[in-house]
């Protein structure tokens, strides 16, 4: 049964930490007036609740061929100083966007790149930057994702003294070869460092990125690599699946689609690894995450407050997202603009006094409906459809075979997923998709489902 499931539906999905999402964009509608506008209207609603800041700090040492960010690989560190001035000066033209008074701040996250490639002191420099003159919601959520190989105690004490009590490290797999054709190398010993440095500093949340389908790994290499994350105990896992898109991202081509686990193969990668991580006390939480009860992420899927974004998933929903830097990713709920994806632009744009938004999305009364019916699935595996909605015959024509198939239940207006169909959630997610559904030719833009 579960291979011709696996038949049926592996097919090219998108990960849906959008709607729409982006390649179904309208970059010709899009501009940097209207842009402001709707910025500056969702602060104006919604200011009291909190931003949320998403940095993109670009810049790694190596490439790591599986990686699908948008990164800068170079070893000359004179780059940060400059990065970070630019940094600062697009938070100014926000700010001064949002007008007089100090901007209440609920969420920062660092990405990357390696946000860990920056010293300690250039990233507080960074922070205070961006806190000053500003204010922090009681419960404010700092968090930042590191390279094992190349965080020190200095950058883990820094960050901690600046409010940042969550951080992600990039594990991906520990077996030797699997390390070596993805050019990612990090030890057990570098890791169990930082978390035993973490612990110490007071740290209350780490997260283990790991990848299943990258080239060459095997069952074993993959109970191998749960093993020895499963005995350092982080407080949540991120398992998720390897995506294959070598024609955007040329560096996937140091391997070919022959060393890599597909269909029914990769799959049983997902299940094993996905029986090891609960049978080690960790809870299902949305898709391919992982969460310890008593961490905030489980306890956001307990309450219905778990949202997700272009980050993954988050413990909780900010109205208003800005994201700064090179290629980073805003969402102000009825527009989506993301940033100029060089660091030449982007400094070209700064110092000429623009916001480095160059495309993006205006969402429509459709949009924002199977917007939110996209995150009620993802985030809590129910969808409760608008009473006689124009869409509904078209969405549930589409999730009948669904049903058939026992992925989903449909009782009136009311569909909920299934054990079964978790696996298959981004399948049931495109039969939401209009946008999706009515391109008729859209190979090659996402990566398979399963």
């Amino acid at each position: 049964m579960l291979e011709k499931l696996i038949d049926k539906y592996n097919v090219p999905a998108p990960r849906y930490t959008s709607y729409p999402t982006v390649p179904f964009w309208e970059n010709e509608k899009f501009n940097r007036e209207e842009w402001t506008e709707r910025v500056v209207a969702r602060y104006k609603q919604t200011k009291s609740e909190g931003i949320s800041i998403y940095i993109h700090l670009p810049y790694c040492e190596s490439l790591c061929t599986y990686c699908g960010c948008n990164t800068r690989i170079t070893k000359n560190h004179k780059v940060e100083d400059p990065y970070i001035g630019s940094l600062l000066k697009e938070w100014e033209m926000y700010r001064q966007l949002f007008g007089e008074g100090g901007v209440l701040i609920q969420e920062i996250h660092l990405g990357g790149g390696t946000p860990t490639f920056f010293s300690p002191e250039n990233l507080k420099k960074l922070i205070q930057g961006i806190l000053a003159g500003n204010k922090k919601t009681q419960d404010a959520s700092f968090s930042f994702e590191a390279h094992p190989a190349n965080t020190t105690r200095e950058h883990l004490q820094t960050l901690y003294d600046l409010g940042f009590k969550r951080l992600s490290l990039g594990i991906q797999d520990f077996d030797e070869k699997v390390q070596y054709v993805i050019n990612r190398h990090q030890t057990v010993e570098d890791v169990s460092r930082v978390m035993k440095e973490a612990r110490q500093i007071g740290y209350e949340s780490i997260n283990f990125d790991l990848i299943y389908g990258l080239p060459l790994q095997t069952l074993d290499s993959i109970k191998h690599t749960l093993n020895l994350s499963l005995k350092l105990s982080p407080d949540r896992i991120s398992f998720y699946s390897y995506a294959h898109v070598p024609w955007i991202k040329p560096g996937q081509r140091r391997f070919t689609e022959l060393d890599l686990p597909v269909g029914k193969a990769k799959l049983e990668l997902y299940l094993q690894g996905k029986a090891m991580i609960q049978e080690a006390g960790y809870e299902d939480v949305g898709m391919d995450h992982f969460a310890k009860k008593g961490d905030a992420l489980f306890e956001a899927n307990v309450n219905g407050t778990l949202h997700r974004n272009f980050m993954g998933y988050a413990d909780r929903y900010t109205p208003l997202m800005i994201g700064l830097g090179v290629s980073a990713i805003s969402d102000a709920w009825t527009a989506f603009g993301q940033n100029v994806k060089t660091v030449e632009e982007y400094h070209d744009l700064i110092r000429q006094g623009l916001l480095p938004v160059f495309k993006g999305h205006f969402l429509n009364d459709e949009d924002l409906t199977i917007r939110q019916y996209i995150l009620d699935m993802m985030c809590r595996g129910v969808v409760n459809l608008k009473p006689q909605h124009e869409l509904n015959e078209r969405f549930l024509s589409r999730l009948s075979p669904l049903e058939q198939d026992q992925l989903i239940r449909i009782k009136d207006n009311t569909i909920s997923i299934t054990p079964t169909g978790k696996s298959f959630l981004r399948n049931v997610c495109m039969a939401f998709d209009e946008r999706l559904q009515r391109r008729q030719e859209r190979d090659n833009l996402f990566s398979q489902a399963i």
